[in-house]
């Protein structure tokens, strides 16, 4: 699908700008880690090697990177609890993040954080919750932290279809565009809130037509093409950095998984259609598609998808090394004072 603008304060003509070479391949490389990353974990899951709930992004790499790949280093992301993805798409070291899902020391949040908890702030990614819808606000806090500072940062906040239903979506894009706030919202719509199709509860045509209420640009993009993606983004980027306010971003995309890992809760949608998403609109098969048009070799793309297969088997046997926390880790980073514990 083409871009779509919607009304807001402006609107902008997506597919303008370009992603070069070197750019078009980092782009290939961190969906395919993302990709092995979420397909390595999901079989570590089911043979009872991990624990707890694992909500994947697999299908929605091209959202992820597009959006990702317009940041700097210095700029801020927020996740959501689907989150393995977006710290992998904003260039975290994957061994840290494959150690925090094993629960293990040397976890990006010390093995407290599990699947929906993930942050690196060494990456600029501020962390992922549980709870839908909760990252608006942190993002929104911090592009009012940027602006009161005076730092070029730009925050990027990625939530669900579901997420533009909650409150904390009117009140951080209402908030966000009263103090122009430089912040970028990028709606991954994948067509289901949880187990409830998105159109049975959205009265609008899509989510990003809610930026008219808040004075702001808003956009529909192709979800699965992640040059699309990234000139969207991009555009709304450059416009938060240049002190113009927020932006909208809905990007079309899907999830080829259940909510989460291990759930028996398929009937909500035909398996027709998930197989031909997965057919048909798959982001990594798509990129393949148009090698010719980018000037790149599929030997380079193969040789990649290998190295990156080397480097999730690598984070894994790091996970497994990697000690467990001494009970007493439960109390720190909580209180001031950590509780005793008592043996």
């Amino acid at each position: 699908m083409e871009a779509e603008a919607v009304l807001g304060t402006s609107v902008w003509t997506a597919g303008v700008m370009k992603l070069e070479h070197d750019q078009l391949i980092e782009a290939y490389r961190r969906m395919s880690r993302i990709r092995q990353f979420e397909e390595t974990t999901k079989e570590l899951l089911l043979k009872g090697q991990l624990y707890g709930a694992f909500h994947t992004s697999t299908g929605q790499e091209a959202s992820i990177v597009g959006s990702c790949l317009t940041l700097e280093d210095t700029d801020y992301m927020v996740g959501t609890h689907r989150s393995h993805g977006h710290p992998i798409g904003k260039g975290a070291n994957i061994k840290g993040l494959m150690a925090e899902l094993f629960g293990r020391v040397d976890g990006v949040n010390q093995g407290k954080g599990g699947s929906m908890h993930l942050s690196d702030f060494s990456i600029g990614s501020l962390g992922e919750t549980s709870i839908v819808g909760s990252g608006l606000p942190v993002a929104t806090g911090a592009g009012l932290g940027s602006k009161m500072q005076g730092e070029d940062k730009v925050t990027l906040c990625f939530f669900g279809d579901g997420a533009s239903n909650e409150g904390t979506f009117h009140e951080s894009l209402n908030i966000a565009s009263i103090w122009e706030l430089p912040v970028v919202y990028v709606c991954e719509n994948n067509g289901y809130g949880e187990l409830t199709a998105w159109r049975k509860v959205v009265a609008s045509e899509s989510i990003a037509a809610r930026s008219v209420a808040y004075d702001m640009p808003g956009i529909v993009v192709d979800g699965q093409d992640v040059v699309a993606v990234y000139e969207a983004v991009k555009t709304a980027v450059d416009r938060a950095r240049a002190g113009d306010g927020p932006s909208l971003v809905e990007t079309r995309t899907y999830r080829y998984e259940n909510h989460a890992i291990g759930l028996p809760m398929e009937a909500y949608r035909d398996a027709e259609e998930v197989e031909d998403w997965r057919a048909n609109r798959d982001p990594l098969i798509l990129f393949r598609d148009r090698t010719d048009d980018f000037g790149i070799d599929m030997s380079e793309l193969d040789a990649i998808d290998l190295s990156i297969a080397e480097e999730v088997d690598a984070a894994v046997e790091f996970a497994k090394a990697s000690p467990e926390p001494a009970p007493e880790e439960a109390f720190t980073n909580v209180f001031t004072e950590p509780v005793e514990i008592r043996r």
